[in-house]
């Protein structure tokens, strides 16, 4: 798929994310929306996975681990054709599968439920260690906060990894350097995150998380290490997109209002 194909897809998971956001008058934009290029890449690109057969023997696996992104992943995968995407507009409310974390029992695509940070990476070792021992080609992918990375569980999970040998697991760090109290530097400084996570062994790769060019050479490259895991530290911009959102702490978890909502298509170029 071009860069071109990738770029517009992303624009329609963002223009998603606003819409069932505002639907659903709760929920997190500003993480969403700066993770909309690396799942969009993920899903659309790199990983393979059929929408038709969700649970496909020897597919690659994706795990939220910043599960209160989940608008951006249920964009993703409505877009890619898992579920329909006039479903998104029922996120968080009674009765839906779209709940305000990801359930891996409920929506099809959805491999772990998530939303207690510092577990995802844990669990995509397990998934990683399993496939190793089982022969299985599918890959592991991994979408982790910079803020989240403040937990040390994140840092137990490197370790074993590197120690296991998991070439067949590349996690990403959304590095939009805020969360919900503010900037990390503030909170809990977790820079420089490359040298930590070379420090415990694993391949460390950097880029523009919202240039698709330079994710896919990201991933391909993660796709040639045999011996260690990959992380990539993919530099992005909170609330990618929207005008009023980007790099404002405030709209970690916060829905926009119907004024917003109008400025946030309108920059998104999707209806006013």
């Amino acid at each position: 798929m071009d860069q071109q194909e990738l770029e517009r897809i992303a624009r329609n998971v963002r223009i998603d994310i606003v819409k069932s956001v505002h639907a659903a008058g709760s929920g997190h934009p500003g993480g969403s929306l700066s993770a909309a290029d690396i799942l969009t890449m993920l899903y659309f690109e790199v990983m393979n996975i059929d929408p038709e057969e969700p649970d496909m023997k020897g597919r690659d696996k994706f795990v939220l681990s910043k599960g209160h992104a989940n608008p951006a992943l249920y964009a993703v995968l409505a877009e890619r054709g898992f579920f329909p995407v006039e479903e998104l507009i029922s996120l968080r409310k009674p009765g839906s599968r779209l709940q305000g974390h990801p359930n891996m029992h409920y929506v099809p695509g959805v491999e772990m439920s998530t939303g207690s940070l510092g577990q995802g990476l844990s669990v995509s070792v397990g998934m990683a260690l399993a496939a190793k021992l089982d022969n299985d080609p599918g890959r592991v992918f991994t979408l982790m906060g910079d803020g989240e990375i403040q937990e040390g569980m994140i840092w137990e999970a490197a370790m074993a990894a590197v120690h296991y040998g998991l070439s067949n697991m590349t996690a990403v760090v959304d590095w939009n350097g805020l969360q919900i109290d503010g900037r990390n530097e503030d909170v809990m400084t977790v820079a420089p995150i490359g040298k930590k996570f070379e420090g415990f062994g694993w391949n460390v790769l950097e880029c523009d998380g919202h240039d698709m060019a330079a994710l896919k050479d990201a991933f391909a490259k993660a796709d040639e290490e045999k011996e260690r895991p990959t992380v990539i530290i993919a530099k992005t911009v909170k609330g990618k997109g929207v005008s009023f959102m980007e790099d404002q702490a405030g709209w970690h978890g916060k829905a926009p209002n119907d004024e917003q909502l109008a400025q946030a298509l309108k920059d998104l170029g999707g209806e006013e």
